[in-house]
């Protein structure tokens, strides 16, 4: 049997359009026996390493591509109801250097031409064509356009000249058949065309579900789009149910006068070799005094650090921030300390909060040396390598808390230290949950209110919960989803689309900064509030090598900031928090009757509960509560076993630890 490639695919990052979830779409391309296929989400990568990561686990070839707008003139007139509609093009990513220019492309279309959509023109094209193979796209590409009109002359001489930019045999006229009308009678002349023209045709076909029985689910996601419930009749719909992900025998089917065309979706795939590094790392260069390098110049930071934070520097001492800094300058990430304590060193210049640091960090003595961290790991028997293993090659992670109202000022810092084009906010996505899924899709149904939000209670309020986990473990939903079809039809459709991304946003703290300019690493966009943001997420910045870092805004440091400020005018007292005691009687008190109200992770009613039991009286009482105020130690019965013992009402077996644990 021969192959046939997918090409033209839109996975749920076409936003409330695509319904393929990139994990079931693994799974039915490899039950069809397809060796490849291609992403070509609407203007957007957003999905494009979890697609690529997904089809190499089941040993498929990613394609990556994208379905791009290109603006009806120039990307730059924006004038209403003349420059509103945009024509479609699909662009392949042939290598490497085809992704980057890929990722230029997306993101200027955001960043520089973006009105109601992502647009670029020829001229973006023309200065990113290389490395790419493009196809002329469904009805909504502007030749189909013109062929519609009766344009040939036009649509041939546009068609000359998408292959003048990409190159002779990088220029495909791409033929689709949905059971449409309008796109047998484009069919005809685009296949005439190609012949006229020596241009080869390709046929797809518009993937937006995997099966035909998903058309009811792509649907509701549209109907989810618009605000618009199936009972509209002016609302936006896919005139068949033929969108879907089929195999090489129905595509022949559809297109065995011109089987060129089906046996070019092959020989495009194997054009297309784009390999993701997720081995190097892309750290900006820290500028050091010349008579430095990055790893002296730490060297130098953290002795004269290690001096001003101890009174007596012990053996061990040195042997412990020298076994760090031979660690950190083995995986180099020299210049990830330095970038780290610079930026905070510039908060405390310019008195703006910072926190004492938190997660593992705290475990390097390093960061203590650096001042990026204000814990004692040597007092505290804190571990270097849960924070930084030689043997788990991975990215130091420090995520640090500023004054809430000064946060953004240390952001600008960065920005003007490092370039604007290599500092981006960094985007996530909200997800639709259980209950959200069925309250969006009972809309769209027409159902009532009151029915649906009676389902939607029906799901267990859990972290992470799905509507199959709740239809086993709550009998009464289960007996509804089987005997009621109204209720049944409601949940298959909900579930279908349950953990969709639902819209983009921007991370509350992160930032990535980069080495290079970012476009040459990852898809940009321009955010509502003008700010530019990454199109991948946290994580898979991470994979790819960036640098992360966590610019948290905690309200506490500001509240402690402006009680340091009062003291200060009502009091005439400076105080240092830096150096207050932590072994105040009156404060253990206060803790003990879970008089906690603003006390950061003390002032829950839960914490405050375990408070009062426990009576903490130094403070590793404090840090054991906080480590066993978590679902786990509380569900096994771990704290309550724990202040039993501090009370002396329960022993406990120190087995495998050593004495005096």
């Amino acid at each position: 049997m021969k192959d046939f490639v997918h090409l033209h695919l839109h996975t749920n990052y076409s936003l409330l359009d695509g319904a393929c979830s990139i994990k079931e779409l693994a799974k039915r391309l490899k039950q069809l026996g397809m060796k490849s296929a291609a992403i070509t989400d609407h203007g957007v990568m957003y999905g494009v390493v979890d697609f690529y990561k997904t089809l190499k686990a089941e040993g498929i070839k990613p394609i990556i591509g994208c379905e791009v707008y290109m603006a009806k003139h120039k990307m730059s007139d924006m004038r209403p109801k003349i420059d509103d509609d945009q024509y479609h093009l699909v662009l392949l990513a042939k290598n490497n250097e085809g992704y980057k220019n890929l990722m230029k492309i997306v993101s200027t279309g955001f960043i520089d031409g973006f009105y109601y959509k992502p647009r670029i023109d020829m001229d973006v094209l023309r200065e990113h064509s290389r490395g790419l193979i493009a196809m002329s796209a469904c009805l909504a590409g502007k030749i189909p356009q013109l062929l519609l009109l009766g344009e040939y002359i036009e649509a041939k001489n546009l068609a000359i000249e998408f292959e003048e930019v990409f190159g002779k045999g990088n220029f495909f006229l791409e033929i689709q058949d949905h059971g449409i009308l309008e796109q047998k009678k484009v069919n005809e002349h685009l296949i005439s065309m190609g012949r006229e023209l020596d241009i080869p045709l390709v046929a797809t076909n518009d993937v937006h579900y995997l099966s035909r029985s998903d058309a009811p689910v792509h649907d509701a996601l549209l109907c989810i789009q618009t605000g618009k419930t199936i009972q509209d009749e002016d609302r936006l719909k896919f005139p068949t149910q033929e969108f879907y992900l089929k195999s090489r025998e129905e595509m022949e089917e559809l297109f065995h006068h011109v089987p060129d065309a089906l046996d070019n979706s092959v020989e495009i795939s194997q054009k297309c070799n784009v390999e993701l590094d997720f081995d190097s790392y892309y750290l900006p260069d820290f500028k050091v005094p010349k008579e430095y390098t990055e790893d002296t110049y730490l060297q130098e930071l953290c002795y004269k650090g290690l001096a001003e934070r101890f009174e007596q520097i012990t053996p061990e001492i040195k042997k412990r921030l020298d076994y760090e800094l031979d660690i950190i300058k083995k995986m180099g990430f020299s210049s990830y300390f330095l970038i780290v304590w610079d930026f905070i060193n510039y908060a405390r210049n310019n008195n703006i909060m910072v926190g004492p640091g938190r997660g593992s960090a705290a475990g390097s003595l390093v960061a203590y040396c650096l001042y990026i961290t204000n814990i004692d790991p040597l007092k505290y028997n804190l571990l270097f390598e849960r924070f930084l293993n030689p043997e788990r090659v991975s990215m130091p992670d420090i995520d640090v808390d500023f004054c809430y109202e000064r946060r953004e000022e240390v952001i600008d810092y960065v920005v003007s230290k490092y370039g604007a084009d290599k500092v981006a906010q960094i985007a996530t996505f909200g997800t639709m949950a259980a209950r959200a899924a069925i309250r969006d899709v009972g809309r769209v149904l027409g159902y009532s209110y009151g029915e649906v939000d009676r389902i939607a209670k029906m799901i267990p309020m859990e972290l992470g919960i799905t509507i199959d986990s709740a239809l086993q473990i709550n009998p009464e939903l289960s007996k509804e989803y089987k005997e009621d079809d109204r209720v049944k039809r409601l949940l298959d459709i909900a579930r279908a689309i349950e953990g969709f991304p639902r819209h983009v946003s921007t991370h509350a703290a992160g930032v990535v900064i980069s080495k290079d300019p970012l476009v040459e690493h990852v898809p940009l966009h321009k955010i509502k509030d003008g700010n530019i943001s990454t199109q991948y997420t946290m994580t898979t910045l991470e994979e790819l090598g960036l640098l992360k870092m966590d610019f948290l805004g905690l309200r506490t440091l500001t509240v402690l900031r402006d009680a340091i400020d009062i003291i200060k005018h009502t009091q005439k007292c400076q105080i240092n928090l830096d150096r207050l005691p932590l072994n105040d009687e009156k404060v253990y008190q206060m803790l003990s009757k879970g008089d906690t109200a603003g006390v950061f992770q003390l002032e829950s009613a839960g914490m405050q509960n375990l408070l009062k039991e426990l009576k903490p009286e130094v403070f590793e009482d404090v840090i054991a509560i906080i480590g066993l105020y978590r679902p786990g130690p509380l569900g096994s019965g771990a704290a309550e076993d724990f202040i039993k013992s501090k009370n002396g009402e329960k022993q406990i077996n120190c087995i495998g630890f050593k004495a005096g644990c």
